[in-house]
């Protein structure tokens, strides 16, 4: 049974390595900003709770798990404010990755493209 916690730590630690993976392929794969913050906010604050709730079991120690807590919550913190900050500037600013992406750019027969006589 002393084995357990041991797995379980290695478990815990190998999914948060693996939403770390997943967090990095979206930040490449992804086309726009916004999209790669999502990915990286989400993915990457659920890989670093489950490595250091992995860490924190293996170190055994209610005082060391307290402050493997707090860093991640100021890490969820840091990462909300900054995507937040990143978000917005995006947003006020027109950026030609936007007009000239083919997905953003109105279709024939939308609302926003002009009418051609017939």
């Amino acid at each position: 049974m002393s084995q357990l916690p041991a797995l379980l730590a290695l478990t815990l630690i190998l999914a948060g390595a693996f939403f770390f993976t997943v967090g990095t392929l979206g930040l490449i794969r992804f086309p726009d900003l916004r999209s790669r913050l999502h990915a990286l906010t989400k993915a990457d604050n659920l890989g670093l709770g489950l490595v250091l709730a992995g860490v924190a079991l293996l170190l055994g120690s209610w005082t060391g798990a307290a402050v493997l807590a707090l860093a991640w919550v100021l890490a969820l913190a840091a990462a909300s404010i900054s995507a937040h900050v990143l978000g917005g500037l995006d947003a006020a600013e027109p950026s030609r990755e936007r007009q000239d992406d083919p997905r953003t750019r109105p279709t024939r027969g939308s609302q926003d493209s002009p009418e051609t006589p017939s």
